[in-house]
């Protein structure tokens, strides 16, 4: 299923991607010359330590020094996102059973706010669960899922409100030299214990004239395993 949603979602330039043996639980990554230094991936990991689980991605150059340009609406606006796709269910993230891809995104974007509650979040990295699945329309074969209109799906209590499978928690995120860190408490997710997991930098594209897919992956700049098969393993950190 997963390989089957990202088709179409991986772009040139990934085939010189290796997986490190000796750290078969992470993804260790070559860097690449031709993707922005701050969204080359060199190793992404997420592991579990006490009753917290931590995500982990390093680049090569200065984690969270790239950000969008403000255009100074919403229609057409860019998000800029370390991606951490998993094996997690939509239903272990507050939304309905088995949606779509589950991912943790970090993403900042000046042109809007999408935080729980009327919060404001916009020129600030912060974090989101977003739920993807295939859309040809996007220019990276991905899209965060629509709402319906008129429907009422599941949500998690911090929903942005925004129609779409997304929730806006306030999870502690820390960008560091070459590394940004997401901790997340596994009460909220107990289902991480043994997952699968990938990493994934990318860009995203809010629609011109906000119709469905509303929010499309519109440019992928790397994904650590190169095909998004989702070979990292969480484990507890050593």
């Amino acid at each position: 299923m997963i390989r089957r949603f990202a088709a179409g979602a991986l772009l040139a330039g990934t085939a010189s991607l290796w997986l490190n043996a000796a750290a078969a639980h992470s993804i260790k990554v070559e860097p690449n010359e031709a993707v922005e230094a701050s969204f080359d991936i060199v190793e992404t990991t997420i592991v579990t330590k006490d009753d917290m689980t931590i995500f982990t991605s390093r680049v090569r150059g200065e984690a969270g020094a790239e950000k969008p340009a403000a255009t100074g609406k919403f229609e057409g606006s860019d998000v800029y996102a370390y991606v951490w796709p998993t094996s997690l269910n939509s239903s272990e993230i507050g939304f309905d059973k088995d949606q779509g891809i589950v991912a943790l995104a970090v993403t900042f974007h000046p042109d809007f706010d999408d935080a729980a509650k009327g919060g404001k979040n916009r020129d600030v990295w912060h974090p989101h669960w977003v739920v993807l699945a295939e859309d040809k329309a996007c220019g990276g074969g991905l899209k965060v899922i629509d709402i319906p209109e008129g429907t009422k799906p599941k949500v998690p209590e911090t929903w942005p409100g925004v129609p779409l499978l997304i929730d806006s928690p306030e999870f502690p995120t820390t960008f560091k030299g070459d590394a940004v860190d997401v901790t997340i408490p596994l009460s909220l997710i107990g289902g991480i214990a043994g997952a699968s997991y990938d990493g994934v930098t990318a860009g995203l594209r809010v629609n011109g004239n906000l119709h469905a897919p509303l929010l499309c992956v519109n440019n992928v700049f790397k994904v650590a395993s190169g095909d998004l098969s989702l070979p990292g393993k969480v484990t507890p950190a050593k």
